[in-house]
């Protein structure tokens, strides 16, 4: 490409970049490409009106969550008690509102932290290539080559059971994939030609990667954030229903899931374990259908 040819490309860039002609159509594409999904719809408003719930869970509910009453031990769904109590007489419905908002917490707050730490390391990483990526590629294949539920298992073992160490040991199992994706993102993109005319105007790396390429692969980021988001609720139930996840004195859903465990509960008490698993089926269904809208609308090759 010859220095005038160079000039004009990047003066077009510029230009383009300066006046928004970047983003705006193809902002406006992705808007048109979610409002047509109604799966993605109807997934961004559960999980809107159910964070909603649980954030206003105060004004729903005239109980704590570990109000104990062990004179309504085990009692079925009434006027007084809307999902009913569990063995020691706590609210059903109270434990879920007030539990949502800890499960929700562990699961968008870990599937953000990986996000920050895997994508930051492997878009810079990505471009530059070299040692750094060659390490920390590395260090990410020895993390993945672990079941991840065994390694968060054997993780809460050493830390301890706190919602802190919860959170602390998903990011640090989550970020690999995050990495690899954005990794990926960045292969391809580094070889595109206004990277290889802003290389030839000296401009810094870091700038290059996170200025002018992260950007073209942010959809595929906030697809990962939130199908990661799903698991991390789903492992957070699993671990708490094991007893290995937040300590049990803190309501999350994983934790009234807990005393299913109990043979006599799971056959005659329903109401203390079904109304949960249906909230965390559903909310992981919308977060999904939310992911898959996402997807879709980032697809470079659906037009529309």
């Amino acid at each position: 490409m010859s220095s005038k040819a160079l000039q004009k490309k990047m003066d077009e860039l510029l230009y383009k970049e300066d006046h928004g002609l970047l983003t705006v159509s193809t902002t406006s594409r992705t808007l048109r490409k979610i409002m047509a999904n109604k799966l993605a719809i109807a997934g961004f408003i559960v999980f809107a009106l159910m964070v909603l719930m649980c954030a206003i869970a105060p004004l729903l509910t005239t109980y704590g969550p570990n109000a104990i009453d062990l004179r309504n031990r085990l009692s079925s769904p009434s006027k007084g008690h809307l999902m009913g109590t569990d063995q020691i007489g706590r609210d059903i419905w109270t434990r879920i509102l007030y539990g949502g908002r800890i499960s929700i917490f562990v699961g968008l707050g870990s599937a953000l932290g990986a996000a920050l730490i895997g994508v930051s390391l492997g878009t810079y990483a990505g471009y530059r290539r070299g040692n750094l990526d060659s390490i920390v590629m590395k260090l990410s294949e020895i993390m993945m080559s672990f079941p991840q539920i065994i390694l968060v298992s054997i993780l809460v073992t050493i830390l301890g059971q706190s919602l802190w160490n919860l959170l602390l040991i998903f990011i640090l199992t989550g970020w690999p994939s995050m990495y690899r994706m954005a990794r990926s993102q960045m292969l391809s993109i580094r070889e595109q030609e206004y990277i290889q005319a802003l290389q030839a105007f000296g401009i810094k790396r870091s700038i290059i990667a996170f200025k002018h390429m992260l950007p073209n692969a942010i959809g595929p980021i906030f697809v990962n954030i939130t199908l990661s988001t799903a698991m991390f609720i789903l492992q957070e139930a699993s671990l708490s229903f094991l007893g290995l996840g937040v300590p049990l004195e803190t309501a999350t859903w994983g934790n009234i899931l807990n005393v299913a465990q109990d043979l006599t509960i799971l056959r005659e008490a329903w109401w203390v374990w079904l109304p949960v698993g249906l909230v965390i089926t559903v909310f992981v269904m919308a977060v999904n259908f939310i992911g898959d809208g996402l997807r879709d609308a980032a697809d470079p090759t659906q037009v529309g």
